[in-house]
């Protein structure tokens, strides 16, 4: 384990105070913006699931100020209740962005959060910009430093390092000096959110709404003066060495503000694990060429270890399992030919016809094959075999979705909720957003 570093926290705050929109470099403006139009699509997408009815009426009957909208409904929560929901919301379909180095699902704790205090307590959209990525480097590189061995132990990284992304981004909407922000990532370190036992049910998602929350109110009294250490992060008995054995305090300030890890985030085309999408793309591959339900006898995917271990359900018994099995996921796309959240429907997953080929397809377990790659092979009942290669994932930083792909997703995702004109016109805020004053057609155009 790595010896204490009393300057994380300090140099990470000081970066976060000390940069403003024009240090952000164009590469990072523009992903910035394709993150944002991500999230705002998955947000939208999933906007009616059973578990944001859940939230929404535990926020009527508690109470509160109406002062933030939920994105693709017509009700209006507190800032911090907006925070929580629009961030689950966002995470409940799988389909948000991926840091695939760490697997951390960056957008969802953090957008909602800057949006909350962009829409409740103003701000211009380039404020916007630069909270939400000095918020999602800081999310990313704390990740890097305790990555894998934290996330291994069962910590689901995305919520525990969530919280300090939204801390961050809000501390900086609310022009919060270096003291503040010490404080505020220390009362971070104190609420890690998530484990991994949760996979496969609603609390997943609800990891990184909380995470949203969480830190939204950590930077709103740490402003007020409520203190915490100011060594959260690095301390003996701080968040890097108590909930991880390994913490390498180089990968948070080593070339920060030079190099930008924000620039490694990756939009899915799929609807579930990343794990699972070499896998989509290999079995796809085998349907275009010619393997149906009806000439194959067995399949098998050579695949990354973390397959196996995040998405083995074998047998999965709702949608919310299905996004979990590699093998529903071949079942589907040999079946129907593609995979979006339909086929993570309860139906879907209990469909007969995807059940028969799910029950004749396999992994193995290969050494030295990448996260984003994946082999496959097919024996079929005539004797003959099929084989496809995929060597990156379609999503990965090496196949990156375009612009003109990642608005067919958002498309695919807003219109059914809300309509052309909404989906037209948020599209075209969101590419144009640092020329926006404010957030406030951004919001009239993503709610009802």
């Amino acid at each position: 384990m790595t010896a204490e570093n009393p300057q994380v926290t300090a140099e990470l705050a000081r970066f976060v105070a000390n940069t403003t929109y024009d240090d952000l470099p164009p590469e990072v403006v523009r992903e910035t913006k394709r993150s944002l139009l991500n999230w705002m699509g998955v947000a939208i997408g999933a906007a009616w699931h059973e578990s944001v009815d859940i939230l929404l009426k535990l926020s009527e009957e508690v109470g509160g100020t109406a002062k933030v909208g939920i994105y693709g409904r017509r009700e209006r929560v507190d800032p911090l209740e907006g925070a929580l929901i629009n961030g689950m919301s966002s995470h409940i379909f799988d389909f948000d962005d991926t840091h695939l180095r760490t697997v951390i699902h960056p957008s969802a704790p953090i957008a909602p959060a800057v949006l909350s205090v962009a829409e409740w307590k103003g701000g211009s959209a380039k404020d916007v910009i630069t909270a939400f990525a000095v918020g999602v480097e800081a999310c990313l590189r704390i990740g890097n430093s305790v990555y894998p061995d934290h996330y291994n132990v069962g910590w689901h990284i995305t919520g525990t390092t969530g919280v300090f992304g939204s801390a961050i981004a809000t501390s900086k909407m609310l022009g919060h000096d270096e003291q503040a922000i010490r404080y505020a990532i220390g009362l971070a370190a104190a609420q890690p959110t998530g484990i991994r036992e949760m996979f496969g049910t609603m609390t997943k998602p609800f990891h990184p709404g909380k995470a949203a929350m969480d830190g939204l109110r950590s930077a709103l009294i740490a402003g007020w003066g409520f203190t915490s250490s100011e060594q959260g992060i690095e301390a003996t008995r701080g968040f890097a060495n108590v909930l991880s054995t390994k913490f390498d305090p180089t990968e948070i300030t080593g070339t920060l503000g030079k190099e930008w890890e924000l620039l490694k985030n990756a939009y899915k085309p799929y609807p579930c694990g990343v794990v699972i999408h070499p896998v989509i793309d290999a079995a796809l591959g085998l349907r275009e060429k010619g393997v149906t339900p009806d000439n194959v006898e067995s399949i098998t995917a050579y695949v990354h270890p973390l397959v196996q271990e995040l998405t083995g359900k074998r047998t999965p018994r709702t949608g919310l399992e299905g996004k979990f099995s590699v093998f529903h996921c071949m079942g589907a796309a040999i079946v129907e030919g593609k995979v979006g959240e339909a086929q993570f429907s309860d139906d879907h997953v209990r469909d007969e016809a995807i059940i028969a080929v799910r029950d004749k397809t396999d992994i193995a377990v290969t050494e030295g094959i990448r996260e984003d790659e994946c082999r496959i092979e097919a024996k079929l009942t005539d004797g003959s075999t099929v084989e496809h290669y995929v060597e990156f994932a379609s999503g990965s930083i090496d196949n990156p979705l375009t612009d003109e792909q990642l608005d067919a997703k958002f498309n695919d995702l807003v219109i059914p909720v809300l309509g052309d004109q909404h989906a037209r016109d948020l599209i075209q805020i969101l590419r144009n957003l640092e020329n926006e004053a404010n957030v406030k057609k951004l919001i009239k155009a993503a709610t009802m």
